[in-house]
């Protein structure tokens, strides 16, 4: 400092803090020497406290208004300062404003996921993220634990600090609370009041209020996620067997002519041999064993690439044959109920009354004969 700023900073008679940085904390009145000259005005705004530290020690905290330092508006300097008698010189002492507002938005989160227990997953994964709002409560306790001699503290030089409390303490939390899962996204309020009044009383501590802490999202690992939607697009399906016949009808119905592309073909026979398969375990678990028996001079022929149908017509194993020449064949009489077919996957000839695919193209069949013509009187 050049000898022009400590002349002109002896004269200057007026202590006060304009809030430059909306992250300080605290910041400290600097001065020549920490000379104050008696009877200086000091000015505390709403949002601010001063301490006042009178060689290492701290001698008096101010609330917001206008001061003018001298024995009558604050007796103590009379003590600090040995001014019984009027003396009225400079002294020495150091000003340090706290920033009495709430800092929001702090961000916090877990670095790594936690594992918990579930009832419904048993052991699960969780990320959480947050942020937090905190505002100094004690400025003694606060300069005494936090700020020593810094004579300017941002609030991000505690944030780290406070951000690994709130994580360590919120696994813990976590596990005790026995939330599920599934219900923790429609109770983030409560978790994170819940949070809240366990944590506060650690940073009252350090002379810190810990106002509020909000939870904004507990993700799962990806494959639980997946998992999850399969669930819930089960749910919505509903009854799988209904599904299945609804999905083959469809493919059925949608079948132009044997002209249609092998791709379109094969995904809808494929539909077909998952649902026949399906309908098959449910049919044998209901009726008793068909008595009916494959031809035994003939073996199931090799899968064909398409999975086309195989049937037995004057008691030899023809096909394969593509689902338009299947339809053509049940509507010249061809197939009936009781001729044998085979496809591609299925362990043994089958009547076609007891496949799952022939039954339905077998009763679209029916459906389009005409009645009995009646009979004349």
């Amino acid at each position: 400092m050049s000898l022009w700023d400590k002349v002109f900073g002896e004269f200057i008679d007026i202590i006060e803090w304009t809030e430059d940085n909306p992250d300080t904390m605290v910041y400290r009145f600097e001065r020549y020497g920490n000379e104050i000259k008696y009877g200086a005005k000091l000015t505390v705004r709403e949002t601010q406290v001063a301490v006042f530290v009178n060689e290492g020690q701290i001698a008096d905290i101010l609330t917001p208004g206008l001061y003018e330092l001298d024995t009558k508006n604050i007796p103590i300097l009379s003590t600090l300062q040995h001014w019984g008698h009027g003396f009225e010189s400079p002294f020495k002492a150091e000003v340090y404003f706290f920033n009495m507002r709430q800092f929001t938005n702090l961000k916090w989160g877990t670095k790594n996921p936690i594992i918990l227990r579930d009832k419904e997953f048993s052991m699960v994964r969780l990320r959480t993220f947050g942020s937090y709002s905190i505002r100094i409560s004690d400025p003694k306790k606060f300069m005494m634990e936090i700020l020593g001699t810094d004579g300017h503290f941002t609030v991000t030089e505690i944030s780290n600090q406070l951000r690994d409390i709130i994580v360590s303490r919120y696994s813990s939390i976590l596990g005790e609370s026995k939330i599920p899962v599934l219900d923790i996204a429609g109770n983030y309020d409560q978790l994170g009041k819940f949070i809240t009044e366990r944590i506060a009383p650690e940073f009252e501590n350090y002379g810190i209020k810990l106002t509020q802490v909000l939870v904004e999202n507990v993700s799962l690992p990806s494959a639980v996620e997946e998992a999850l939607d399969k669930r819930t697009s089960m749910g919505m399906i509903g009854d799988l067997d209904k599904y299945l016949k609804y999905n083959v009808a469809e493919s059925i119905d949608s079948e132009n002519s044997s002209t249609s592309s092998a791709a379109s073909t094969a995904m809808e026979m494929g539909i077909g041999l998952a649902m026949g398969q399906q309908m098959s375990n449910a049919l044998q678990s209901q009726q008793p064993a068909s008595t009916v028996a494959a031809p035994v001079a003939h073996a199931a022929p090799p899968p064909v690439p398409g999975d086309r149908w195989h049937v037995v017509l004057n008691d030899e194993a023809t096909g394969p044959h593509p689902i338009s020449t299947i339809k053509r064949m049940i509507k010249e009489g061809l197939i009936s109920a009781e001729t044998l077919v085979w496809l591609s996957g299925m362990p043994e000839w089958q009547p076609a009354a007891e496949n799952a695919t022939f039954k339905v193209l077998l009763q679209q069949a029916n459906e389009h004969q005409p009645p009995p013509l009646p009979r004349k009187n």
